[in-house]
């Protein structure tokens, strides 16, 4: 987890004010690396907030996996690893981050239980 840009602020002003990188990193409770990495990245894009994070598929194109699972919806997850390349975790993984889920049926399915602990006797 990444620190909030309005505590970089705080140290940069701090820095602004004479402090040393080391002092700062003292007073904050943070590595002079990362005081450095900052002031740097001030002084180089005029800001201190990092760029979003971007999800990396490493082994399967997205979008070929979702036309595979609307052609072939009951394929199990290893042969959808061998027809892209890859083990089963990964295909699973890789519905994790698309959000597919493999359920066939919603979750209220109509089906009543009966209960242990019901009036009848």
């Amino acid at each position: 987890m990444g620190y909030s840009v309005d505590f970089r602020e705080k140290v940069m002003e701090f820095l602004d004010r004479g402090n040393t990188m080391s002092k700062a990193g003292e007073v904050f409770g943070i590595s002079v690396f990362t005081v450095n990495r900052w002031r740097q990245k001030l002084k180089n894009t005029g800001e201190l907030k990092d760029e979003p994070r971007r999800v990396k598929f490493k082994k399967i194109d997205p979008h070929k996996l979702k036309e595979y699972v609307k052609k072939h919806p009951d394929a199990y997850l290893k042969e959808i690893g061998e027809a892209f390349s890859c083990s089963a975790v990964a295909v699973l993984k890789a519905f994790r981050k698309l959000n597919i889920t493999r359920k066939k049926k919603p979750k209220d399915s109509g089906r009543k239980r009966k209960s242990r602990y019901s009036a009848e006797f």
